[in-house]
């Protein structure tokens, strides 16, 4: 089982630079771009047919179709995605926007565009620690790319079972 990290994001360019400044967790976890929501949703079903959990959405919120908050939202009320983390990489969301990814969508996190790779690595390195705490999955196979100082107490806790 492997975590992943979907980047919804439906300019290339942008796509590419996001899943570029997550190399360094690709050899721990998945991470699966999709450029609309109908490429994402082909990304959920192949993860649920690989049965690797979707921990964390990186979604823009202008999108063709289907906006990222729409998607969020959508993904919130799924029974097999909707415990993921949630954080709107955008530079365009307005204030109700931003509001109603926050009260119907569960939003975790708001990064605004342009966003600084180094604070992109710890932003996923912290929602993916929340996500392994929260549903308590085993955090040794994805150590890598967790904070580990937060991990420590869940592996000691399980000494003690």
């Amino acid at each position: 089982m492997q975590l992943a990290v979907l980047v919804l994001e439906d300019e290339p360019e942008v796509r590419d630079a996001i899943v570029r400044d997550l190399d360094p967790f690709a050899r721990t976890i998945r991470v699966e771009p999709a450029e609309d929501a109908t490429d994402a949703q082909a990304v959920l079903t192949e993860l649920a047919r690989d049965g690797d959990p979707l921990a964390l959405v990186l979604a823009d919120h202008r999108l063709p179709g289907v906006s990222g908050v729409d998607f969020l939202v959508e993904l919130c009320r799924d029974d097999d995605h909707g415990r993921s983390r949630k954080v709107l990489v955008t530079g365009q969301a307005d204030q109700q926007d931003t509001i109603r990814a926050v009260n119907e969508a569960g939003l975790d996190h708001y990064l605004t565009k342009p966003w600084d790779a180094e604070q992109l690595r710890q932003l996923v390195r912290n929602e993916l620690t929340t996500y392994v705490l929260q549903q308590e999955v085993d955090p040794l196979p994805h150590l890598a790319v967790l904070d580990a100082a937060r991990v420590m107490p869940a592996l000691r806790g399980r000494g003690d079972r």
